[in-house]
């Protein structure tokens, strides 16, 4: 049986570990020490790293893990040097028995990957998909996130989001700025303190909660909010002008 666990690492990163009762594989691991602590504390060994992206901290605990995996350091091609198993969209790998498919989704860079298990509806997206949110657009363009986080929204309602950060708080709030009237985007928002008071951590989202409250997921049905379309300035914006300027919107704040 797996079970994933969150390590909290700097201000607000997120470490998955996929955990079996010997081994455990680790998400972007952008700090190590954390890792160690858990492999010491449980007595386990480091099976495989995934990497979803090159960023310093999602990356820069590789070089002191690479020496303790019995498996592989799996990511995107043209990225990362310490990446081993370079995949790319539609390949499979297996860690730990689990069956994951590698989806191509750049836009925050141009590397960005995402790993999906289809039976145990498990997405590890680093930093494309946030709860109530997505990435900035650093490397990539408005088109192409747009995009990604379409390939994303296609995914069962039932798939559990595994991100890279803890930013739902400030997310939600910016979200209701964008959607005032979305009944369930304001009871999202009023029980965000309580769960991370209670769980501390407001993961896992799923796909389904949030193609009902993030903004980013619903500029398709955004063109009907008057109080945005009349902030855009625009008649009949597209869905990926949409996106582009509640993107900016965020950017701004």
């Amino acid at each position: 049986m797996i079970n994933i666990k969150p390590l909290k690492a700097f201000t607000d990163n997120y470490i998955w570990l996929l955990e079996t009762n010997e081994e455990v594989s680790v998400v972007d691991p952008g700090d190590a020490k954390p890792v160690l602590d858990y492999l010491s504390k449980t007595n386990k060994n480091l099976r495989d790293i995934f990497i979803t992206h090159h960023h310093f901290d999602h990356t820069a605990g590789v070089p002191e893990l690479e020496n303790i995996i019995s498996g592989s350091i799996y990511g995107p091609k043209n990225s990362y040097e310490l990446i081993n198993e370079k995949v790319t969209q539609g390949d499979t790998l297996s860690s730990l028995g689990i069956k994951f498919e590698i989806i191509e989704v750049p836009g925050h860079t141009l590397d960005h990957i995402a790993f999906y298990n289809e039976e145990n509806n498990i997405l590890f997206c680093g930093d494309t998909l946030f709860a109530g949110g997505c990435g900035r657009v650093f490397e990539g363009t408005f088109d192409q996130m747009f995009e990604s986080l379409n390939k994303l929204k296609q995914l069962p309602d039932s798939t559990q989001i595994y991100c890279g950060h803890e930013y739902t708080k400030s997310n939600l709030l910016f979200s209701v700025e964008v959607e005032p009237k979305n009944n369930d985007l304001i009871m999202r928002n009023t029980e965000i303190d309580n769960l991370l008071t209670e769980h501390g951590s407001s993961l896992p989202s799923s796909i389904g909660l949030e193609k009902k409250t993030n903004p980013f997921l619903r500029c398709d049905v955004l063109s009907d909010n008057m109080h945005l379309i009349k902030k855009i300035g625009l008649d009949n914006p597209s869905e990926k002008e949409i996106f582009k300027y509640i993107r900016e919107w965020k950017d701004s704040k």
